[in-house]
Parts: C-alpha cells; sequence; structure tokens
C-alpha cells in the first residue's frame, strides 16, 4: 500500500494532500492572504463581557471581535474529566470532553467572576472565524511538539485515545509523571513507543517555546499577535508524517529545503523519504488530484454504481441527499437501495473529510425496510468514518432513514476556501422568476395611483428579461394597471440592473 504526502507550494498558495494508492484521503489548502489561525497566540484585550451568555468579546487585533466562552477560561479541570485530543492536521487543542452544562451548578464559575471589560489576556485561537463569526479562543494555552502536547495552564496527564495498548499507555504515563512537568501534558497517537528521551526533547523544546511565548505577550502592550503556529506543510508534516508514509514529494525547491531542514531536526527517520518532484507535468496534474479537487467542490457527486449524492453546505449545517440515479440493479429493490447507500456511506465518509465539512451533518439515506440493511449502512458510515482525523459523533438511523452526526470543524471548509457565495443570487441559490418581479412592479404602480397626483406617466426601468415578459406576456395586466393610473407605463431596459431591480419614475 502506498502512502505520500504531496506538497504543491506556489507563492500565495500552498496545498498539501495525503494520498494512498493514488486516493486523495486529506487535502490541506492554505493562502497567504487567510492562513489559518488556529494555534496561535494573542495578546486579547476584553471588550464586553456578556453574562446571560456566559462569555465575553476579546478584541485580539483582527478585524472581528474573537469569541471566548466561560468553558475556556476555567481554572481548574478535574481528576475525572478527560481531555480529548484532536489530532488533526490543522488542531492540536486539547477540549474538555463533558460539556459545561453537565458540570454540576456547585463547581461553575461565572464569567463576570473571572473576567472584566479591558483586562488583557493571553489567549490561543481554537477556532477559524466562520460566516459571520469571529474566531473563537481559549485560555488554555496548548502547545503541540511530535509525540505530546504540552499544556502549561493546566495540570493533567493524558494518553491519546488512539493508543489502545493498556500496558503502553501506563509506559507513556508513568514516563511523563517522572519527569514533573511543571503543567498539562497529553501523549499525542504519533508518541506510541516513543522513548523516554525523545519525549523529555519533545518537552525541552515546548517549555522553550512557552517562555518565548510568554517574552513576546510581556512585550506587546496592545492586542495583537504573540506566537504565530507553523506553516501548513510544516503542520502537516508534524502531524501526518509517520512510518506508513512512504515519501514526501515537494514540487518547489525553496520549500524543499525548509522541509528537509525541519524534518532533519524533528523527523531525522524520515529525512531520506523527502523528494523533491522534477516532473513535467504539474505535481497535483501528475497524480490527477486537481480532478479530484473539483469533484469535490461540486454540489453532486456521482457513484461508480450510477447512483448519487447531493451535498449542501450552509453555514449552521450540511445536508446530504443520497440517490440511485441511472442505478437500476441487478436483482430487486431492496438490494439496489442497499448497494446505493453502502456506496453512497463510503462516499461520505471521503468527501466529508476532503471537503472539510464540518458541523451538524445530516444524512438522507433512501429508505430501507430491513433492519439488518440499515445494520449493514451504518457499519460501514462508522467504518469509514473511523479513519477520520476530525472527531465525529454519529447517532443512529431514523425510521425515515435520516443519519444525524456531528464532525468537530475547527477551519473554513474546501467550499468557503476555494469559493465565494454567488454574487447574483447573493448566496441564496435562487432568484426571482420575471413573472414574480413583473407582478411585483404592477402592484408597486398600483400602489403609486393612490398616491401620486402626476397624471403625466410612468416609466420603469428594469433588467431586460423583465421588459420582454411583460411586452410579450403581461399586455393585459400592463393594460389594467394604465386604466389605474390613467396614464401610460413605458418600460426602459437597464443594462447593469439586476433581473430582480426595477426602478419607477415620474415622466
Amino acid at each position: 500500500m502506498s502512502t505520500e504526502i504531496l506538497i504543491n507550494a506556489r507563492p500565495n498558495q500552498t496545498r498539501v494532500a495525503y494520498v494512498q494508492n493514488g486516493t486523495l484521503l486529506d487535502l490541506k489548502v492554505e493562502r497567504m492572504t487567510s492562513p489559518t489561525m488556529v494555534g496561535s497566540i494573542f495578546r486579547g484585550k476584553v471588550l464586553r463581557v456578556l453574562p446571560g451568555m456566559q462569555a465575553a468579546f476579546v478584541d485580539i487585533g483582527l478585524s472581528r471581535a474573537a469569541f471566548l466562552y466561560v468553558g475556556d477560561i476555567r481554572s481548574e479541570v478535574s481528576e475525572s474529566e478527560e481531555l480529548i485530543l484532536d489530532e488533526s492536521a490543522d488542531s492540536n487543542s486539547p477540549i474538555l470532553e463533558k460539556p459545561a452544562e453537565e458540570i454540576p451548578d456547585a463547581d461553575k464559575q461565572a464569567i463576570q467572576d473571572l473576567i472584566q471589560q479591558g483586562q488583557m489576556l493571553l489567549v490561543q485561537v481554537a477556532k477559524d472565524p466562520l460566516g459571520t463569526k469571529g474566531a473563537r479562543i481559549t485560555t488554555h494555552i496548548s502547545l503541540p511538539g511530535r509525540h505530546v502536547v504540552y499544556m502549561p495552564t493546566l495540570k493533567h496527564i493524558g494518553i491519546s485515545r488512539k493508543i489502545e495498548d493498556e500496558a503502553e499507555r501506563e509506559r507513556l504515563k508513568g514516563a511523563v509523571e517522572k519527569m514533573k512537568v511543571e503543567g498539562g501534558v497529553i501523549v499525542r497517537t504519533a508518541g506510541e513507543g516513543a522513548s523516554k528521551q525523545e519525549i523529555a526533547d519533545d518537552l525541552d523544546y515546548l517549555n522553550r517555546l512557552w517562555d518565548e511565548t510568554l517574552s513576546g505577550y510581556d512585550k506587546r502592550k496592545n492586542p495583537g499577535l504573540v506566537h504565530s503556529e507553523l506553516d501548513v506543510e510544516l503542520r502537516a508534516l508534524r502531524d501526518m508524517l509517520n512510518e506508513k508514509v512512504d515519501r514526501v514529494v515537494v514540487d518547489d525547491p525553496k520549500v524543499h529545503k525548509r522541509v528537509t531542514a525541519f524534518v532533519s531536526q524533528f523527523l531525522p527517520q524520515y529525512k531520506k523519504r523527502i523528494s523533491l518532484f522534477k516532473g513535467s507535468r504539474p505535481l497535483f496534474d501528475t497524480y490527477d488530484l486537481d480532478m479530484e479537487i473539483q469533484r469535490a467542490i461540486g454540489r453532486k457527486i456521482w457513484l461508480k454504481s450510477g447512483g448519487y449524492i447531493v451535498v449542501d453546505e450552509a453555514e449552521a449545517l450540511v445536508v446530504i441527499d443520497v440517490n440511485t440515479g441511472r442505478f437500476v440493479g441487478k436483482k430487486d429493490l431492496e438490494d439496489t437501495i442497499l448497494t446505493t447507500n453502502v456506496e453512497a456511506a463510503r462516499e461520505i465518509a471521503h468527501q466529508l473529510r476532503i471537503r472539510n465539512a464540518g458541523g451538524i451533518i445530516i444524512i438522507d439515506f433512501i429508505d430501507m425496510e430491513r433492519e439488518i440493511h440499515k445494520e449493514q449502512v451504518m457499519a460501514v458510515l462508522e467504518q469509514e468514518l473511523a479513519m477520520d482525523n476530525a472527531r465525529t459523533v454519529i447517532s443512529g438511523m431514523s425510521d425515515l432513514g435520516l443519519v444525524e452526526m456531528t464532525r468537530k470543524r475547527i477551519r473554513p471548509s474546501l467550499i468557503s476556501n476555494l469559493c465565494d457565495p454567488c454574487p447574483y443570487c447573493e448566496g441564496k441559490g435562487y432568484i426571482k422568476q420575471k413573472l414574480t418581479v413583473a407582478h411585483e412592479i404592477f402592484r408597486a404602480l398600483e400602489r403609486e395611483a393612490e398616491n401620486t397626483h402626476n397624471r403625466g406617466g410612468k416609466r420603469v426601468r428594469c433588467h431586460s428579461e423583465v421588459a420582454d415578459w411583460v411586452y410579450a406576456e403581461e399586455a393585459e395586466s400592463l393594460d389594467f394597471v394604465e386604466s389605474k393610473l390613467g396614464s401610460s407605463v413605458s418600460f426602459e431596459v437597464e443594462p447593469g440592473f439586476h433581473v430582480e431591480q426595477y426602478e419607477i419614475e415620474d415622466l
């Protein structure tokens, strides 16, 4: 099984692809104009404390204020609360598994008792700004290394849940405890099998980084950046490069030099796996990845069987519909539906990972009558999602064939990164029919008849398609309005107008 990390670097954009047997499994796209801020540390100033929301808005030097929730400034974490580490290549911030609303009231602290307006805070970005929302921040700093994540503001030792061997978990926990670290530590999945010295070296580096961060915070007097996370290609290597990866291919000499230096320092055992791409075709074209990326930003995804899925991404949730399409099956209807749903389940997990779609996700599978078929589809979906680094939570399938799930969202999705909302429909996905606009104009003219004393006639400036529709299809309605006005109405084409736009003027 061949596994490669491909780095396509250009002056204003870097793309990192994780490819297994020629199939794109993960994609990171970062532009110089809008890099991810997740993991970066800022000096922030509290602008407003909102007791009713138990949250605060904090100025961190960006165009929009960041959002700080009370659960992200709690002073202590009890031993019974397990910290979960999101080990995607874009997030290394541990989060509390137990929701704040489940914390006993006696243990809760009101946000107004913890911070005050005008107070300066050292904060870290946990989620990039999404849509109209500002960045989500936390006061619990987490500094990721190769083997561990160091949390200087918490006292907690944990082991990645993906390390399942109990003996190894105990060994790692014992090794960290003996080091008597000031602060908290979570051993990452990549730390499995790591020696005590490797963990100690990691922690030594992260301690120095923490000291530099505190020094930068003290020097900065205004809100702004204190410590920036690594560039996307270095983050990807830090988090994804392991013994399963056969080679890393970079298509830019300067980035290749930086990558080689980084790997030589932090992952020397993999230095020989770094290579510079010298092909005549673009790197992603060589692996047919650009075609796959175009497929991933499309709304309709065809399945090999002839069925298809439709993906609609909104700000609050992602809705996925499964259809049989051209697939007619070979046996009976139930078999056709099962085959389509199983194939769709695999493709949905694949698309969610490539698109980095997150938040609430609703999947509308084709209705199945047999319980065993529903169980088969859910088993396939859960199996495929288990390979996703982002944390997912899946509910069972409802009687209507709907599956509700969540996928942890840290950064904007691929579509948000590469696409803008349609400027013509303003992202609604539809525009008014010419008939609808024409009748809006007629109603506006009727209101004019009640309020105007000018009988010199009216001129309507509008889009050409609306004017053509009125003269071709609405002659009777136009005559009716002219009779109410007691004067003529003329339509004038305005080339720059939107199809829904019009203006009424007195002649």
